[in-house]
């Protein structure tokens, strides 16, 4: 396939960025987006231009690293598929191709097509773990739990913190995120000890970082590749409503 790239290229966070267009060549169907992505870089060195910087790392779907803006979708076109995993069967010969960095406040553009997302991390860090000493491992059927809560727990578990929710969102919201986080340890034995100040922290620091209201639009879910729920940003809002009434913070 040949086709035409329209792709973000900004110095630094404090330069002024614009859409740069490229012609590349030849590409395999069966490429993966990141490996054209190579192959484009590749074509910019032997001509003396900067290659342009993109976050990459596991390729396989896991780390959440791949975040790029394609044709106006987190992700890409593909439902449930992150960019490393979207091939270039998706587009035609002849297509152009817009490729940008995820557009959120509290995620400044580094360069090109790379974000700091530690404004994840910091919220993450507010309250997303379990520092009460849990023993050694448990056999398994010592903490009986139901296998519908067990499910729902992992299923929030498996949010590998891309802020494609955020990017997604006209808002620039992190409920998606945030919500997912709290749901998991607040439907598990373990998480019981801290679940009121977990999502009054974590809430507070989504606050902090600038990130904007859940309007229930939808178009995180919609975006998110490995399908978190809405139900957990429900879920999210009795555990903070629940932890507002016996609150030591008010």
């Amino acid at each position: 396939m040949n086709l035409t790239l329209k792709v973000w290229r900004q110095k630094n966070s404090k330069a002024a960025g614009n859409l740069e267009t490229y012609q590349i060549k030849d590409i395999s169907p069966e490429m993966s987006f990141l490996e054209m992505m190579d192959v484009l870089n590749e074509d910019l060195l032997l001509k003396g231009i900067d290659p342009v910087a993109f976050d990459h790392d596991c390729r396989e779907g896991i780390c959440g690293m791949c975040s790029l803006y394609i044709n106006g979708r987190a992700h890409g076109p593909e439902r449930g598929t992150t960019t490393c995993q979207l091939h270039m069967r998706k587009f035609s010969d002849g297509d152009t191709i817009t490729i940008e960095p995820w557009r959120a406040g509290p995620f400044p553009v580094l360069k090109d097509l790379c974000t700091d997302r530690s404004a994840l991390d910091r919220i993450q860090q507010a309250g997303g773990y379990i520092s009460v000493n849990t023993g050694g491992v448990p056999d398994a059927n010592e903490i009986p739990i139901p296998k519908t809560i067990a499910d729902k727990a992992f299923d929030a578990a498996t949010c590998i913190q891309c802020g494609a929710c955020v990017a997604a969102c006209k808002n620039g919201s992190a409920m998606l995120f945030t919500s997912a986080k709290v749901s998991q340890l607040a439907m598990l034995p373990q998480g019981q000890v801290e679940r009121k100040t977990r999502v009054e922290n974590m809430v507070a620091q989504m606050d902090k970082e600038g990130f904007g209201a859940c309007t229930n639009i939808g178009s995180c879910a919609a975006e998110c590749p490995v399908g978190i729920s809405l139900e957990n940003i429900a879920m999210l809002n009795r555990e903070y409503i629940g932890a507002s009434f016996t609150s030591e913070n008010v």
